[in-house]
């Protein structure tokens, strides 16, 4: 395996500018994923990269070969990168059994027949499809048809795995499944992987290291524990970290921490780097680090809030809260509002009500300082 070097990747569709001279790298036997909304361009970055589509500008590098150059004028087709790629709609042929699907690569690259049926049993071993060659596409299920994309990706032993959003037409206890298991088959066939997503949970739970993508252009970059740690903008905090963002002022610096004021409340944030007083700024709130309470307190970065709607998904109740004419969301366990009914084993609920006044308490290791 070799890493794939990206470097002032451009593409346009018309005066359309779809990826803006975009910089990366991917480590040899690495999984990454670009992360970003719809029409951010990620998947026009995969398209790039195995060929489908050709950039207008910059260069890509795979091992030693490169695979495009604007100023060398150098394209390399699809069919030479030898990458496998993994669509969402699986892009499989119904008329086809499971078995035929998977050897078609192998056929195109005129392989003999023995070793085309090795290969393609022992791929289908791997993704847990044995027994299932003969069987027609069309009586699969979700799952099985995402296994077969996947295994015609890999029976070739692709130089670099590509996969553009393959577990989105999948149910929600399947979807978890199966990224348990396509982590599991990359790191045992040591596979350098990109992989295509909008979905937080999947970058966070996949990557060795994740992209963050916003109208063709990278927001930020790193392992997922140093983003969420740390992120460097706004953008990061709310896209991966499901963060809220508060904007103040900056009133006061010392040594360790950074006072920001907040209408007439203020909160006090370490300090991750210099900044100027009266700077404007933006707080990254972690909702699930905030407490609630419904009266005021004598506690440290204390502010007033209004419940402006509750909206429950299992045993999680999201408030959305105004602070200072500003939204912010904290989710919570139903747990935490479960409590013992006074003089009897029967507990009440103390759930809170869209309207209600109440005070939010944020720790200082729940606020970010960013500029933007």
């Amino acid at each position: 395996m070799a890493e794939l070097v990206i470097e002032k990747l451009t593409k346009r569709f018309g005066d359309n500018l779809v990826i803006d001279n975009i910089n990366f790298t991917v480590p040899s036997e690495k999984f990454v994923t670009i992360l970003g909304p719809s029409g951010c361009g990620k998947t026009t970055v995969l398209r790039c990269i195995v060929g489908v589509e050709r950039p207008d500008d910059g260069r890509m590098k795979l091992g030693d070969e490169i695979l495009f150059s604007r100023d060398e004028n150098l394209f390399i087709p699809t069919e030479k990168r030898g990458m496998g790629m993994v669509y969402q709609s699986y892009a499989l042929w119904p008329h086809m059994s499971v078995f035929d699907n998977v050897a078609y690569p192998l056929q195109i690259r005129k392989m003999e027949k023995d070793e085309i049926r090795k290969k393609v049993l022992d791929i289908l071993k791997l993704v847990k499809l044995n027994g299932l060659e003969d069987r027609l596409v069309p009586n699969l299920s979700g799952g099985q048809q995402q296994r077969v994309s996947l295994a015609r990706a890999l029976v070739y032993n692709p130089t670099l795995l590509l996969l553009d959003e393959p577990l989105s037409n999948l149910d929600v206890v399947l979807r978890d499944e199966m990224r348990t298991e396509l982590k599991d088959l990359q790191r045992r066939l040591k596979l350098t992987t990109i992989y295509v997503t909008h979905d937080r949970t999947e970058a966070l739970s996949l990557s060795d290291h994740i992209i963050i993508m916003d109208k063709g252009v990278i927001k930020a970059t790193g392992t997922p524990i140093d983003l969420l740690r740390n992120p460097p903008n706004s953008y990061a905090g709310i896209i991966l970290g499901d963060m809220s963002l508060i904007k103040g002022r900056v009133s006061n610096n010392s040594e360790k921490t950074v006072e920001i004021q907040i209408g007439n409340d203020k909160i006090v944030c370490r300090k991750r780097k210099d900044w100027n007083e009266n700077e404007e700024v933006g707080i990254l709130i972690r909702g699930t680090e905030v407490v609630i309470h419904n009266n005021k307190r004598p506690v440290d970065n204390l502010l007033p809030a209004k419940i402006k709607s509750a909206t429950y998904a299992g045993q999680i109740v999201e408030y959305k809260m105004i602070v200072d004419d500003q939204v912010i969301k904290v989710p919570k366990s139903i747990e935490e509002f479960i409590i013992p009914e006074e003089g009897s084993d029967e507990t009440i609920h103390s759930l809170h009500e869209s309207g209600e006044d109440v005070y939010i308490e944020i720790p200082d290791s729940a606020c970010h300082v960013v500029k933007e």
